[in-house]
């Protein structure tokens, strides 16, 4: 792989996390959730966010490539 493509690839992961990041934070997803469990919260959070940023990474990454 390239050089110039792995910065490209990271950057898009990158973008895409810090997005979700900020799109999920919009949430109130505290209502969905058992008062006093602010740990398996927080964890629950992580993993929303790194699913979708690799989601829509992979999405944006496979579109640019035509992989």
């Amino acid at each position: 792989m390239e050089l110039s493509s792995f910065f490209l690839k990271t950057g898009i992961y990158l973008l895409a996390f810090i997005l979700s990041f900020y799109g999920l934070s919009a949430l109130d997803y505290s209502r969905f959730l058992k008062q006093g469990h602010t740990a398996q919260a927080q964890v629950l959070y992580w993993i929303l966010v790194l699913s979708l940023a690799y989601l829509s990474g992979s999405f944006l990454i496979s579109f640019l490539f035509l992989q």
